[in-house]
């Protein structure tokens, strides 16, 4: 067999712009702004007071790749239950305060890393800030101001008429000052909308107002086809830009579901370090065999695989070589017979039947010597297919 080397390339991936300047906060244990890798989070769907399940989930979200996890607390028996969930979570808990300001103090007090507030939908929330700012800062907690569509305070509502790009940013603007009067900086703030084009344009209005770190949200995005594309055209639009700092992918969906999105669309722009990526044709009249089953049962096969592994499957001689050779590892297909590939050098070729067990094969050895070279485990996560 051809000895292949397998040494990564040194020079950073290219990204489509430099991330935007921003301040820079600690979320717990998690930087947030410009200096900082792009985080990802989610939410519990489970009752926060369940303290058992919140955490068994939280421990789910954190094998698949969540950065940061969110619980709700609209009730005094959710206060309670924060402080052994903040202490035991693998990751930094950031409690979701609607409503009653009276949670904001007690999720600070039970030890959160952060606090997201909605000033629209809390009561009184303005004469709050200095009380909620003197709180947060003495504590070492972040707070995120989180301006939603459907929860605009009614002066600005009533300004505008409806959630405009102008109206989010307004709000956001203003409750930023507030905080800021009071010497508190540790904040980034969401201007969520399930319209992802005026999502984008609040965001880019917000990034020209000041150098605050910003949580990019798609919010109701809806169920998990729909909520994927929007928040990955959203998301795409502005990252793509620099504009982004933490991201949360809303789904109605399991949650680690809202995960593999997220980090699926950091790795496309090359914004998080790339793990198994699996580059199937789309198949034509063209293909010599079933390209669709291929596909299946190889992203089956290495289903764990983290390692930084581009795998090619092609269905018919005039894509597949060129394909092949450009993928870390991969298949062209046609005649009943495989040609596989290793770093754009055949090193065999195998009957139709033996292409699946002979790519699951090879991606094993390379994981293997990977992991060798690099001392670490490199089976642990899921493969992520990209349809080209």
């Amino acid at each position: 067999m051809t000895s292949v080397s397998l040494g990564m390339p040194s020079a950073p991936p290219p990204v489509l712009a430099p991330r935007r300047k921003t301040r820079q906060i600690k979320v717990g244990s998690v930087g947030v702004g410009s200096d900082f890798p792009i985080s990802v989070q989610s939410m519990t769907t489970t009752p926060t007071t369940d303290i058992n399940a919140t955490l068994q989930q939280i421990a789910e979200l954190t094998a698949s790749g969540c950065d940061i996890v969110r619980v709700a607390c609209p009730s005094a028996d959710d206060a309670e239950a924060l402080p052994i969930i903040a202490r035991k979570s693998q990751i930094p808990v950031i409690a979701d305060i609607h409503f009653q300001p009276k949670y904001v103090f007690a999720a600070i007090e039970a030890g959160c890393a952060a606090v997201r507030v909605n000033p629209g939908n809390i009561r009184k929330f303005d004469d709050q800030v200095k009380e909620i700012a003197k709180a947060a800062k003495d504590h070492g907690t972040s707070i995120r101001i989180g301006v939603n569509a459907g929860s605009l305070e009614p002066g600005i509502l009533k300004k505008y008429g409806k959630a405009t790009p102008e109206a989010l940013v307004e709000s956001a603007v203003w409750e930023a000052s507030l905080f800021e009067e009071h010497g508190f900086h540790d904040f980034k703030i969401s201007v969520k909308h399930n319209d992802p084009v005026v999502m984008v344009a609040a965001y880019e209005m917000l990034a020209e107002k000041g150098d605050w770190p910003l949580h990019l949200g798609v919010t109701e995005a809806g169920p998990a086809f729909q909520g994927t594309i929007k928040s990955a055209t959203a998301f795409g639009a502005l990252l793509s830009r620099g504009i982004g700092d933490t991201i949360r992918v809303s789904l109605s969906a399991p949650p680690v579901e809202e995960i593999k999105v997220g980090n699926q669309i950091l790795q496309s722009l090359n914004l998080r370090p790339r793990k198994l990526e699996i580059v199937s044709c789309p198949s034509c009249g063209r293909a010599q065999v079933d390209v669709y089953t291929l596909a299946e049962q190889v992203t089956a096969g290495l289903e764990g695989m983290e390692i930084p592994l581009r795998v090619a499957v092609m269905g018919c001689v005039v894509n597949g070589p060129g394909e092949a050779r450009e993928a870390d590892l991969g298949v062209a297909s046609g005649n009943g017979k495989g040609q596989i590939f290793v770093k754009g050098e055949v090193i065999k070729t195998v009957p139709e039947s033996q292409i699946v067990e002979t790519l699951i094969e090879e991606a094993m050895r390379i994981a293997e010597e990977m992991g060798e070279a690099d001392g670490e485990d490199a089976v642990k996560g899921s493969p992520v297919v990209s349809v080209s």
